[in-house]
């Protein structure tokens, strides 16, 4: 007889792709020609969100995967949880006028693949990273370059205090100050540690 745990399909550990891998039966048709298609525009909401993420890896030394469904976005050798939001004037649609900076999303429902969603949104991580690209014309946006992204670093107890879904931009600069470089991003995250 089967135990509970012996019932569920577990997936494998995704292997590393390198961009190189053909599909069969489409010659000449590599990973990266996929990665290009679904990435093209880093300027879209979800590329924008993905790669604010794979930067937070890269600050704190991360090789982590990332993992759709996961309570947070990156995490620490230590185990300190860490949720990236991000915010942009520039939308990959038109737009009247820039938008307005704010950040969503900070409070969520955990999600477990064996009992679903709990009941209650809660905020997940023990540190918040906002994320801001700065440029304010299309011409000037370049998503690469580090200097056009403004980082601030909250604890969660900060954000229980506010008890707010989201916060705008002038929030977020009242609670954590001025900006943070990407080069200063690493020792914030560990200055605002607050397991200490």
């Amino acid at each position: 007889m089967p135990t509970d745990d012996e019932k569920w399909i577990n997936p494998q550990p995704p292997k590393p792709l390198s961009g190189a891998e053909a599909f069969s039966h489409l010659n000449g048709v590599h990973v990266a020609d996929f990665w290009r298609f679904a990435l093209a525009d880093l300027k879209t909401n979800n590329a924008r969100g993905y790669l604010a993420e794979f930067l937070v890896h890269q600050a704190i030394g991360s090789t982590a995967h990332r993992v759709e469904w996961d309570s947070h976005d990156a995490e620490t050798e230590d185990g300190l949880r860490i949720e990236v939001k991000t915010s942009a004037y520039l939308q990959a649609w038109e737009q009247p006028e820039l938008s307005r900076i704010t950040f969503n999303g900070l409070r969520s429902k955990r999600w477990n693949p064996r009992t679903g969603y709990a009941e209650k949104e809660t905020y997940n991580a023990d540190i918040y990273v906002f994320c801001h690209q700065t440029a304010r014309t299309h011409e000037a946006y370049d998503p690469l370059d580090l200097t056009q992204w403004d980082f601030y670093v909250l604890p969660r107890d900060v954000l229980i205090a506010r008890n707010q879904q989201s916060m705008s931009l002038s929030t977020v600069r009242k609670l954590a100050g001025l900006p943070i470089s990407y080069t200063d991003l690493a020792t914030a995250i560990s200055a605002a540690e607050p397991r200490g």
